[in-house]
């Protein structure tokens, strides 16, 4: 039987647990129809120059895995070509988890969050460490950022997925909730001097 994008995540036992639960059929007629991508599509590549985090999963040669955050400015993930990504890999605390399982095994996983749009992408593929390569890492750095580039870590894909925004919960950055919390702040200010010179004094929060 030949192999499916989505088999490498829906092993046989996947498969037989889908089949018991209800969902083998709907999943089986997505396999054939419009399944899995296997290359970075152009909306793939447009979702992944926004994001500014993601998680990597990986496992060790005992097949013990592991996930690591992974944070930079916009667009720190990058697309080299339709099947490659690749990212600088910052200094950190030095326990260098993910570094030993890749070197064990290269079976890793990208998941990627939009907590604003309500957006799960998950990416199935290889990894691998490379540090010799001053091109790359050049291409891989971003001035802007005060982060140290180490190393770029360089994901093959095999197969992603897009899941539905069931349960994710909304979280808004930094940059777009603080310039609301300034203007609020100086409306506040203007309010508080008005009653001042009304002759009283603002009402302070409990606490």
């Amino acid at each position: 039987m030949s192999s499916l994008p989505s088999d490498v995540a829906f092993t046989p036992t996947v498969k037989a647990i889908q089949a018991a639960k209800g969902s083998r059929s709907a999943y089986a007629r997505m396999e054939v129809g419009d399944g899995w991508e296997t290359t970075v599509t152009p909306e793939l590549a447009k979702f992944i120059a926004r994001q500014d985090m993601f998680f990597l999963g990986t496992a060790s040669a005992g097949a013990q895995p592991y996930i690591q955050h992974r944070g930079g400015p916009p667009g720190f993930l990058k697309v080299l070509d339709e099947h490659t990504l690749a990212f600088a890999d910052f200094g950190g605390n030095q326990q260098y988890i993910t570094l030993g399982n890749l070197q064990d095994n290269p079976q890793a996983i990208i998941f990627l969050i939009d907590y604003l749009e309500r957006i799960r992408i998950k990416l199935w593929g290889t990894a691998r460490v490379v540090e010799d390569d001053p091109a790359l890492l050049e291409r891989l750095a971003d001035p802007t950022y005060s982060g140290k580039v180490e190393r770029a870590i360089e994901f093959t894909l095999t197969a992603w997925d897009r899941n539905c925004p069931r349960h994710i919960q909304r979280r808004y950055p930094q940059a777009m909730i603080a310039p609301v919390v300034d203007h609020l702040k100086a409306q506040i200010a203007v309010l508080e001097q008005q009653i001042r010179d009304l002759g009283a004094e603002p009402a302070r929060p409990p606490g």
